[in-house]
């Protein structure tokens, strides 16, 4: 029975993680190649699908590449190359100070993607966005798949080092990941979630209609809107300490 998109999804998350384990502890150290297809379905019990779409993943979070001919192999991480720690970013105007910086780098990535992106990456991406609003649908975390979303336009762009700066920042790119937004923001989850999604959607519209200007426009909408909801929380904390 072939499995459904979701499933599917589920399935390659799955191995996913399991070979991002085995990245981070050293068991795969940069520059070797990883199994072939057929090993890795045989060693995770799943289909060629769902091998394909986990490599697609790892390469869309800077852990791969795939040299056409020869395999997949894993790449060095970045090494603080801009002076960016992200074990360093840990406070309120930390993050809002990256906020700052994604503005400027994420809405060219935007309209790059626009452009460059393939049928293939732009399919990978509306998989993606409508997992992250399942997820916000039923309460669960969806800062995974929206990291994903952003280093999919990332990689969309085939400049590598846009994919290089993000992975470096690596979960403070989705505040999120570190506050609880909605809750800094005492909002409502389902408003916050809504809003949140809708200017994901923007976004993912412009990249697929190929809409470069549109697509900057709605990443820095998106970005500056996430930094604004930031602002709001600090002042608050700001005056319950004063």
């Amino acid at each position: 029975m072939v499995p459904t998109p979701r499933k599917s999804r589920n399935l390659a998350q799955g191995v996913v993680e399991q070979i991002s384990s085995s990245i981070r502890q050293g068991v795969l150290k940069p520059g070797e190649k990883l199994p072939t297809e057929s090993t890795l379905m045989s060693q995770h019990g799943v289909s060629r699908t769902v091998v394909r779409e986990a490599i697609s993943h790892l390469q869309a979070s800077g852990l791969v590449q795939t040299r056409h001919g020869i395999g997949t192999f894993v790449l060095e991480r970045p090494q603080s190359g801009l002076g960016i720690d992200a074990e360093s970013i840990l406070t309120l105007r930390d993050v809002l100070s990256i906020l700052e910086l994604r503005i400027g780098v994420e809405s060219e990535t935007a309209g790059l993607a626009a452009v460059r992106r393939t049928d293939e990456q732009v399919r990978e991406l509306g998989d993606t966005l409508a997992e992250m609003q399942e997820a916000m649908a039923v309460g669960r975390s969806a800062a995974e798949a929206d990291k994903r979303f952003h280093l999919l336009i990332a990689q969309s762009t085939g400049n590598r080092y846009f994919v290089d700066i993000l992975g470096q920042l690596g979960n403070t790119i989705i505040p999120r990941a570190r506050l609880n937004t909605a809750e800094l923001e005492q909002d409502k989850p389902a408003d916050f979630n809504e809003r949140v999604s809708r200017e994901h959607d923007d976004i993912y519209r412009a990249i697929e209609r190929r809409d470069p200007e549109a697509a900057r426009a709605a990443m820095r909408t998106h970005l500056s809107n996430s930094r604004e909801r930031l602002v709001q929380a600090q002042r608050r904390i700001e005056s319950l300490i004063n």
